[in-house]
């Protein structure tokens, strides 16, 4: 059921956002080319997922041509598609500021008494099936669509005694801090990362003199070769969509270019049968496989990922397997990872820019010739990537139990009571799972 048809319970009712809060608007007297620097924000600085303040530039207020006037307190509303179905909003609450400037695609809301905790419209307004309400109601041309400041002013919002509003507000802020901490310290352990192969993949392990190479400085034993000598490139291949046999009741795992994304796949979306396999171009490809992404335009040409499993793939990818024993498999994932900004560069072709199978056999490795040196290298890398996993899915369980809270917290179905604030606070994760009705 629809958060917007739900029951409140005992005690609830709904009311219209329009009821406590009204649209900013700019004073009459108000000259802003009088000061020497407001904060503004463009549509790209307005925040998605639950962060507050946006990153806001100083400019001089007889720079900004036009603009959304906010002041402090303010919750900020993207209104144009695709912004406000990705939840671009801010909330002004911690503006250091009286008041500022952002794009004219946004709505500001104000309270319109302390009887309102801006915090509690902010999350409100995260919730999907608010904002699938609200998008149902935009107006406008097909991708021009826009959200009527009459719609938000009407929308349903549960109507909470002010003391009740802030406690939902800080039950969600505290799980929404622990998200956007496990964030931080993912993109810390990523940002580290990068660091780590640039110095391991240009200085080795053994304290080695440099060589300038094709690919730039490398330890003097090292070897340069292309991919191609020591490695076997094939690409995939997809079966005929028209053709039912192919793919009903398929079982053997079939990669695309979307699952090519640093990782070991171990499942993949789709499935073909073995007339499938026979009747294309697809091959049968072991466990260990490379495969590299040759298609894309945005960020997923050139990313790799080892097959951890028995399958195919479409002829999007190519499939790299070892056809001497010169370098492990592992790292040569590590070093094309190092080198995804040149290998993207590579592609070539008219409108629609993509790698190929030459261009991938081709490309330079530089390698130390000991295994014992590989393999060190990629146990340094790979416990680095376990660190990074284990933050993407500590913040993609708490990004679950944050939906569950909000959902549950604003139809009344458990209250802040049921929750242990300062557990949630320093173990969100284990607080949260104990406590079923946020669990179930």
């Amino acid at each position: 059921m629809s958060l917007l048809d739900a029951d409140l319970g005992e005690g609830r009712g709904w009311a219209k956002v329009g009821d406590g809060y009204a649209v900013t608007k700019k004073p009459r007297s108000l000259d802003r080319t009088k000061f020497p620097a407001i904060p503004f924000a463009a549509m790209e600085a307005i925040p998605q997922g639950g962060s507050y303040l946006p990153d806001f530039v100083m400019k001089p207020g007889d720079a900004i041509s036009s603009g959304t006037y906010f002041e402090r307190g303010d919750v900020l509303v993207g209104k144009i598609t695709p912004s406000f179905e990705n939840g671009k909003q801010a909330l002004m609450q911690d503006l250091s500021a009286p008041f500022g400037y952002a794009t004219t695609e946004v709505i500001p809301l104000h309270p319109i008494s302390d009887r309102h905790d801006p915090r509690f419209l902010f999350f409100y307004l995260l919730h999907p099936d608010v904002r699938h309400y609200v998008a149902e109601r935009m107006e406008g041309s097909t991708g021009r669509q826009r959200v009527p400041e009459s719609v938000l002013l009407d929308l349903p919002i549960p109507e909470l005694e002010p003391e009740e509003q802030t406690a939902v507000a800080d039950a969600i802020e505290t799980l929404h801090k622990a998200i956007s901490a496990e964030a931080a310290c993912e993109k810390t352990a990523r940002d580290f990362k990068l660091a780590a192969m640039r110095a391991l993949f240009t200085k080795g392990l053994r304290g080695e003199a440099q060589k300038e190479t094709e690919v730039g400085p490398v330890p003097e034993s090292w070897e340069i070769k292309s991919l191609g000598t020591h490695f076997s490139v094939v690409s995939g291949g997809t079966p005929s969509r028209s053709n039912p046999t192919f793919w009903h009741g398929g079982e053997i795992p079939w990669a695309k270019t979307t699952e090519v994304n640093y990782c070991v796949i171990r499942e993949t979306e789709e499935h073909i049968t073995p007339a499938g396999l026979i009747g294309s171009a697809a091959k049968l490809l072991p466990p260990g496989t490379l495969l590299m992404a040759m298609y894309g335009q945005g960020v997923t040409r050139g990313k790799v990922a080892i097959l951890g499993t028995e399958a195919a793939c479409n002829q999007a990818c190519a499939a790299i397997r070892p056809s001497s024993g010169a370098i492990e498999t592992k790292f040569l994932y590590h070093f094309l990872v190092s080198r995804y900004e040149e290998i993207r560069q590579l592609a070539h072709g008219g409108q629609q820019q993509n790698l190929n199978l030459e261009i991938v056999r081709g490309l330079s490795v530089c390698f130390p010739p000991e295994k014992a040196e590989q393999n060190e290298i990629v146990a340094i890398l790979d416990a680095i990537d376990r660190k990074i996993d284990l933050h993407r899915r500590k913040r993609a369980l708490l990004d679950e139990l944050f939906k569950a809270l909000l959902h549950k917290l604003m139809t009344g179905e458990i209250r802040v009571s049921d929750l242990d604030l300062s557990a949630l606070s320093s173990d969100p994760v284990s607080a949260a799972k104990q406590t079923p009705e946020v669990a179930a």
